[in-house]
């Protein structure tokens, strides 16, 4: 038989709503051969347990090699050649548990606002005592105004909007809308994060031989 030529791609982290996993969930595929591309989407993978026979009501996830989808594929097609050009090994996470009431996420979201604010404002009043800026602003007054100053000045107020305006500039965002198109220092950092995790995930899986790879 003619050798057909399937090219394949993976994302390092991928989210099924069903525990029933098929080639087509966690790969992009293409080929010249229709037919033969259509048949290999729907070959099923591997089945994630039912989440009400589990102890933790949480996500599960499986580390998947590329070499096993390969491997299953030529179970079924021998003359097909796979290429990959994503990744080799990645995570495949099974989001089909019930979500948690809505009361507890808004809880825990009110509860994650108040630690931000109190923390940003002590970290920003802590700056400010290590540099002294008060005793700048007394100075600075003196200088240019004349006498003593008094408590609350325009000194204060334009560096307290300054900050705000500083914070909303650098981290590119108003309430829901960005500032311009750029990724936000936040969003590039969690990618990172989760980059970083995904691959912790990945290797001590493959440490502890509980990826799906072949043998």
């Amino acid at each position: 038989m003619k050798e057909e030529t399937i090219y394949v791609k993976a994302d390092m982290h991928t989210i099924v709503f069903d525990r029933k996993v098929t080639m087509n969930d966690i790969l992009k595929i293409e080929g010249a051969n229709e037919g033969l591309v259509r048949k290999i989407k729907q070959m099923k993978v591997f089945t994630f347990p039912d989440p009400s026979l589990l102890k933790k009501k949480k996500n599960q996830t499986e580390v998947v090699s590329i070499l096993k989808l390969i491997e299953l594929i030529h179970q079924e097609f021998p003359n097909a050649e796979v290429i990959s050009y994503g990744e080799q090994d990645f995570i495949v996470e099974y989001a089909g548990t019930a979500e948690r009431p809505k009361w507890l996420e808004m809880l825990k979201l009110t509860i994650l606002c108040i630690v931000i604010f109190f923390g940003a404002a002590f970290t920003i009043m802590a700056f400010n005592n290590d540099i002294s800026v008060n005793n700048v602003f007394i100075r600075l007054y003196a200088q240019v105004v004349g006498g003593n100053k008094p408590a609350v000045t325009e000194l204060e107020i334009f560096y307290s909007i300054g900050i705000a305006i500083g914070i909303l500039v650098f981290f590119n965002h108003v309430g829901n809308k960005k500032i311009t198109t750029d990724p936000t220092p936040i969003q590039v950092e969690m990618r990172k994060y989760e980059k970083d995790m995904n691959m912790t995930m990945i290797e001590n899986a493959g440490r502890k031989g509980h990826d799906q790879d072949v043998s």
